[in-house]
């Protein structure tokens, strides 16, 4: 018999380790980011200083995600290409640096992990299942 899916998505429901707006700082490149999202978000700007240190510092997760779309414009030219190492990178880092966080994740063992909401079909599992979820493919990696 197949093992059920272990479905997160939000920070503060089960699993919600797993998410990248959970409180988990991460030390990686020489700063201290507030959570794996305002790291991801960053990236894109990493040619540009002045969007780059406005992510780093911005209050909260969401904040970090809704800074980066109101500034498409001056995302690097390669996000598509690297934007899923950047992931594995940052994702690696939380759980190294937090106890509990990978205590968690390996605990799933083989078990399918699935972002599942209908905001993302990239990182997400689209709500339906028709999305990529490559969140949760990194998190098994």
């Amino acid at each position: 018999m197949e093992e059920v899916p272990l479905y997160f998505y939000h920070h503060t429901e089960p699993f919600g380790e797993f998410s990248n707006f959970y409180p988990s700082p991460i030390e990686l490149d020489g700063y201290t980011w507030p959570t794996t999202e305002h790291y991801y978000q960053a990236q894109k700007f990493i040619s540009n200083k002045t969007h780059f240190q406005n992510v780093l510092q911005l209050p909260k997760p969401i904040a970090a995600l809704l800074y980066s779309r109101k500034h498409r414009s001056a995302i690097r030219s390669d996000w598509e290409q690297v934007k899923d190492e950047i992931m594995l990178k940052a994702c690696m880092a939380k759980f190294e640096q937090h106890l509990w966080p990978r205590v968690l994740l390996l605990s799933t063992g083989d078990r399918q992990l699935v972002e599942h909401t209908r905001k993302d079909s990239y990182w997400g599992d689209g709500g339906d299942g028709s999305g990529r979820n490559q969140l949760g493919l990194t998190l098994m990696q």
